[in-house]
């Protein structure tokens, strides 16, 4: 059975290209636009894992992740930040919200898959 990855990503491009890659590599992946979406889709699907933006309409990548994290059911899933914010302290930001692991963009293929495997041992 292939891992199930969630990608929360407001931007079509950005989501179409980690879709590609995904499943280029053997992995199922389900798509939100919106935090709330992502909320919903992350309790209904229990994906293995997460790749959170941080810049997203209506709820931030960083409230959804602090969210997640205080789920019990669901506090278990590694979150990767995939996100544009690059300057410094933006990755401790990410981190103290809950995220397990932090990518800036535009990210390779090569470095995400890198960075999901790590956690999808």
């Amino acid at each position: 059975m292939s891992k199930r990855i969630l990608i929360i990503e407001d931007q079509e491009d950005n989501r179409k290209i980690m879709h590609d890659v995904l499943s280029a590599s053997g992995f199922e992946s389900v798509e939100a636009t919106t935090g709330e979406e992502g909320l919903a889709l992350a309790e209904k699907e229990h994906p293995d894992l997460i790749l959170m933006d941080i810049q997203l309409p209506e709820m931030d990548g960083y409230e959804v992740t602090r969210r997640i994290k205080r789920n019990s059911a669901l506090n278990h899933i590694p979150i990767i930040a995939v996100t544009s914010y690059a300057l410094s302290g933006d990755d401790k930001k990410a981190f103290a919200a809950g995220c397990d692991g932090y990518l800036t963009k535009p990210v390779s293929p090569k470095m995400l898959l890198a960075k999901i495997r790590e956690y999808l041992r």
